[in-house]
């Protein structure tokens, strides 16, 4: 945790913001679909991703990288995606979602927990 509370404050930002996603998104998967409060965390959790892809163009100690278009990916993917929902057509939002979620969370976070990553010190010690 040292290690987390002396690394660049965009960093803590970034990670803070990705882990609250995480768990956000957990629970979005666990709760009923659609209705107010489907809607009020699923804005949330579309703040809390943008966060993330914008934070991301800060944090790049070897230059930019393949996780950079993702970011990109994931800015002109979140609105295409709640467009698909205010236009009823709930299943490629479902989808998009779902996809952004594993992809830009799970699959990159995963790689965080690398050794020599900050969030390997954070979680493994070290």
């Amino acid at each position: 945790m040292q290690s987390f509370l002396h690394a660049p404050m965009l960093v803590q930002i970034h990670a803070t913001a990705a882990f609250s996603a995480l768990l956000l998104g957990l629970v979005q998967f666990a709760l009923p679909k659609g209705g107010g409060r489907h809607r009020a965390m699923g804005y949330a959790w579309v703040g809390l991703m943008m966060a993330i892809a914008l934070s991301s163009f800060g944090i790049r100690p070897h230059g930019f990288s393949w996780i950079h278009l993702i970011s990109i990916y994931v800015l002109v993917s979140l609105p295409v995606a709640v467009l698909h929902a205010r236009r009823g057509r709930i299943t490629t939002h479902r989808w998009s979602m779902i996809g952004m979620f594993l992809g830009a969370l799970v699959i990159t976070g995963a790689f965080t927990l690398l050794p020599g990553r900050l969030m390997h010190q954070v979680v493994f010690g070290g």
